[in-house]
């Protein structure tokens, strides 16, 4: 039987990579963790869910010409110096992927894109805390969000510079250009079928 939930120390909060790591080894739900901070995931929605399909039905067929797999949900990401290990609803890597030997199952730490589906509880962490472990990552060039309660992406993208460069849509005719895989991504498909959670 798993550890129902992660022992914080009393006095500060802290908790180390490695006790992470002990603890969410067994755990019987996942975990994120950041700079010391540890969260519980909870259940998705179904609009999470059907944004998140539908963004890996398109991408999938061109990706691959460009020798690029995307994997969804269940893909530990290992951030920069272990500053973070997260789960992201979708990451993609070109090439070989490197992966992380200190324990298993394994963590990525060369993605190229990450993609959140964000949510009314999510979407602050998804914006800054999350945003800002995965822009240290060396191999990373771009970061999307979706929502799932409104038409709404959100693509930030590494220029040639090293600037990170936003844009956004909230029209459903846009063609998202994620770059970073040779995709082109037409808003529309993403979001066809979905009920969004209206708050």
């Amino acid at each position: 039987m798993g550890l129902p939930a992660f022992k914080l120390p009393e006095k500060s909060g802290y908790v180390s990579a490695d006790d992470y790591l002990a603890i969410e080894l067994d755990a019987e739900t996942r975990h994120e963790y950041a700079n010391g901070r540890v969260w519980a995931m909870a259940g998705a929605e179904m609009a999470h869910n059907d944004i998140n399909y539908n963004l890996n039905q398109v991408i999938g067929p061109q990706q691959r010409k460009n020798g690029c797999k995307a994997n969804m949900s269940d893909l530990w990401v290992q951030t920069k110096n272990r500053s973070g290990y997260l789960y992201p609803d979708t990451v993609v890597v070109c090439g070989t992927p490197m992966l992380s030997d200190e324990v298993k199952p394994r963590s990525l730490t060369n993605p190229v894109l990450v993609v959140e589906v964000t949510s009314a509880s999510t979407a602050e962490r998804d914006h800054y805390e999350k945003f800002t472990l995965y822009r240290r990552i060396d191999s990373l060039r771009q970061y999307l969000m979706l929502s799932s309660e409104e038409v709404h992406a959100e693509i930030y993208t590494l220029d040639e510079l090293g600037r990170w460069i936003f844009t956004e849509t909230r029209d459903l005719s846009a063609v998202l250009d994620l770059s970073s895989i040779g995709c082109q991504v037409p808003l529309a498909e993403v979001y066809a079928g979905v009920e969004l959670e209206r708050a």
